[in-house]
């Protein structure tokens, strides 16, 4: 007699099934055009991936940020960004004028009317994002992706903002909701996870790995679990360093050291710490303590300590390293 299968193999039987049939072929069936982009987040992450949509896929991006000085800083940022691709060779100047060009900023989420496809790129905050998608879904048009830049809160629940809870069954926008996870700082860095919620269609789906890759991008699968792929691995990683600074097992630089000097990686896990920035670290293992319930997602207290001070990293002038403010 066949065995029954539990619902908990199921489940993980599932899983694998799905992630394994995204990995053996790129879907592009049923993939929307996209002609005109939003991103809402002037910061590093929405900047970067603004100015590598104009450069790359070469559509208008309207660039969103309530706070006019951010738009200003990041498109200041983005013009420095061109001049050293110039310099490089890597665009021409007519190039980099013509990305320049494309990109649009304003103060109104309301000037994303118009999108097929919206990124957004704010804190990793969730009832930031949650009161940002319930927006999106009557700003947008009926058809526009609403894609979310989130790096561990899950796409269900974030595309469960848009529905109108008197109605849960009605997944007109909840289905166009579909998380493109980009690396920091999205230039240079390829990677980028793409993961479903229960709501997202195969459209949707088709039309994010479609534009991703437009970008010039190497598109990556998970399912909707906490953390997903990238920082489900990396922010233990690093979370455990600073405990190692933490109890004294070893001094910051030998710390970085021996992982950079010995697994061969660019930058220790302090410094990479610093440059992703430690509110965001102590945001994604808050996540992943909270939604998994495992211990060994605790963020260290030092890692706590160091946000409750101000002390955010590169972009506050001071983390484990000092940085020098322009």
């Amino acid at each position: 007699m066949a065995s029954i299968m539990s619902a908990r193999q199921a489940l993980c039987l599932g899983n694998r099934l799905s992630v394994r049939s995204y990995s053996s072929a790129v879907k592009h069936e049923g993939a929307r055009d996209v002609k005109r982009l939003g991103v809402i987040g002037a910061g590093q992450m929405g900047l970067g991936i603004a100015l590598v949509a104009a450069m790359k896929a070469q559509v208008p991006v309207t660039l969103v940020d309530s706070n006019q000085k951010s738009l200003d800083k990041g498109l200041v940022f983005a013009d420095t960004l061109l001049a050293k691709q110039v310099a490089k060779e890597k665009l021409t100047q007519s190039q980099a004028d013509a990305a320049r060009a494309l990109l649009l900023p304003t103060t109104s989420l309301d000037a994303l009317h118009e999108a097929d496809f919206v990124i957004e790129a704010v804190p990793e905050i969730p009832s930031l994002k949650f009161d940002l998608f319930s927006r999106l879904a009557s700003i947008a048009p009926s058809h526009a992706i609403l894609a979310t830049n989130t790096s561990s809160i899950s796409i269900t629940r974030i595309a469960a903002a848009t529905q109108d809870p008197a109605n849960p069954l009605d997944t007109s926008a909840s289905s166009r909701v579909v998380a493109t996870h980009f690396m920091n700082p999205v230039p240079v860095q390829k990677g980028v996870e793409i993961i479903s919620g229960l709501q997202t269609s195969a459209s949707t789906l088709a039309t994010a790995v479609s534009f991703v890759e437009k970008m010039g991008k190497i598109v990556s699968y998970s399912v909707d679990s906490p953390g997903f792929l990238a920082n489900r691995i990396l922010m233990p990683y690093i979370n455990e360093a600073i405990i190692c600074l933490e109890s004294g097992v070893g001094d910051r630089d030998s710390i970085d050291a021996i992982m950079k000097n010995g697994t061969n990686v660019p930058m220790g896990p302090l410094q990479l710490a610093d440059f992703i920035g430690l509110d965001t670290c102590l945001a994604i293992m808050n996540v992943l303590h909270t939604e998994t319930g495992d211990s060994k997602y605790r963020p260290s207290v030092l890692l706590k300590n160091y946000v409750a001070a101000g002390w955010l990293g590169k972009k506050s002038g001071r983390g484990f390293y000092e940085y020098a403010q322009k």
